[in-house]
């Protein structure tokens, strides 16, 4: 079978068609279980405690992978989307990349929500206390509630994320909808930015991060009236910049080599300014949020070091995965927290540690099943509901379309000098075929010559590169034809 050459990416891996920069898949993972990690530390429990008084910042901060997140996504989301998007607001491709973004989020995020409301209604069935989750603020079990958790909207309304989301951490889906539906009208705008300084532009990208920033300084943690809207914003808005950034940066080795160094040099920083700042003030270290576009474009554009790392397989497909561990790992870890309510032999011990150890390890799996069995395959379902319907263009179709990208006027539009018979002549007129199309009783006479040519295997080693060659003359000799 016949394997189209992998694409190299900005960050020196192989990439897919799709045009993934592995690099940054793989960073995702890191993120997720960042986050999963700040979660677990409020787990009651002395290995816990110890574990955390150990790692300190790098394990409380934790909630800054969800900020790190949202920069990865506004890159991402610019990747793939700001060229065909930006030049005009078109109903057609806004329609489908709406589309696209909801196949993405909403199944598996249905499935887990669903499961757990069944959980939280019924602790609010048997239970006595009033306490349905494990949440500083309760949530509401509602029918109104039950709508906008299911069209991802109950955070548009909140000042406040504590509460509004049966899941906890589902806050940042909802808000991360919500900038995926004003993304076709941000993209005239960050299109139309494309060709500034690019000191301007990385300027503003770090600038973005400042509103949060600002807040750990002062107050040392983000949470404030409309903060949820600030963080998804400003950290959507500052990937996008990298973005354009990361688009002119030519492919030069200075280049690639600057960003290596920065994107294992930059972590180290990060982790140095997180442990540094709680001796200036509690969660003064958040103010290292700066430093995420800097980190997600230093990856796009690095080809060793770290984006090497992050692009092995393994780390790879846990980037994928990373959505599913997002959704489910609180529900798991509920579970754990209402036992151990309820067992006391599971808050402490041999016994309580090894069920604790084998819940957060077991977050993986369950969200690795999640990813295969039910977010990829409906997935796609879903967008094969929505993909419109393609017609194959005939053979001279497809010859003409051709031959006008190439910039060669069409005689059916366009008087022709030498006399030929055309449309406007003579309305009986059909236009030959090319000379390589298909016919009734032939094949097309490229792809037989291709195929002939490929054919032919070389009796000795020597012969393999002669046949290469071969094979060139022959599609050159013909599309000249073709064109003239």
């Amino acid at each position: 079978m016949t394997i189209a050459a992998p694409r190299t990416t900005p960050s020196g891996t192989q990439a897919a068609s799709s045009g993934e920069i592995r690099g940054l898949t793989g960073l995702r993972i890191v993120a997720a279980v960042w986050v999963v990690a700040f979660h677990f530390h409020f787990t009651a429990m002395s290995g816990v405690t110890e574990v955390v008084g150990v790692l300190g910042p790098l394990i409380t901060s934790g909630a800054l992978g969800v900020d790190l997140f949202f920069v990865l996504s506004g890159f991402v989301i610019a990747h793939t989307y700001l060229a065909s998007m930006g030049p005009a607001l078109h109903v057609g491709t806004t329609a489908r990349f709406v589309w696209a973004r909801f196949c993405r989020m909403w199944p598996v995020y249905a499935l887990v929500f669903h499961l757990f409301g069944l959980w939280l209604l019924a602790r609010l069935v048997l239970g006595s206390d009033g306490v349905i989750a494990f949440q500083g603020v309760q949530p509401i079990v509602s029918v109104g509630q039950w709508v906008q958790q299911l069209l991802m909207v109950q955070m548009w309304n909140n000042k406040f994320l504590d509460g509004a989301s049966w899941v906890g951490p589902t806050w940042s889906i909802s808000a991360e909808w919500l900038a995926y539906l004003l993304f076709p009208v941000a993209a005239l705008v960050f299109f139309r930015l494309r060709n500034l300084p690019l000191l301007v532009l990385g300027a503003g990208a770090v600038a973005l991060m400042l509103p949060i920033a600002s807040a750990y300084a002062t107050a040392g943690d983000p949470y404030y009236e409309w903060s949820w809207a600030v963080r998804i914003l400003c950290g959507f808005g500052a990937g996008v910049l990298v973005h354009l950034v990361v688009r002119r940066l030519p492919r030069t080795e200075p280049v690639r080599r600057v960003a290596s160094t920065t994107a294992w040099l930059l972590p180290l920083l990060m982790a140095v300014g997180l442990y540094c700042g709680q001796f200036v003030a509690p969660g003064f270290g958040g103010v290292v949020i700066v430093g995420f576009p800097v980190l997600v474009g230093a990856l796009a554009l690095a080809d060793r070091g770290p984006a090497m790392v992050l692009s092995r397989p393994t780390l790879v497909q846990g980037g994928k995965v990373s959505y599913s561990l997002y959704l489910v790992h609180i529900p798991m870890f509920e579970i754990l927290w209402l036992a151990q309510a309820y067992v006391p032999a599971l808050r402490g011990g041999i016994l309580g540690h090894l069920v604790a150890l084998a819940v957060i390890v077991a977050t993986y799996p369950v969200a690795a099943a999640a990813f295969r069995w039910v977010e990829e395959p409906a997935r796609r379902r879903l967008r094969r509901i929505g993909a419109p319907r393609r017609t194959v263009p005939s053979t001279v179709e497809a010859f003409r379309a051709a031959r006008e990208s190439a910039g060669i006027p069409d005689a059916r539009s366009h008087g022709d000098s030498r006399g030929h018979r055309d449309a406007h002549t003579d309305p009986g007129y059909v236009p030959p075929a090319p000379r390589h199309a298909a016919g009734p009783t032939r094949q097309p006479t490229l792809a037989a010559a291709l195929v002939s040519a490929q054919r032919r295997r070389p009796t000795h080693r020597a012969d393999t590169w002669g046949a290469f060659e071969r094979t060139g003359q022959v599609r050159a000799t013909i599309l000249h034809a073709g064109s003239e």
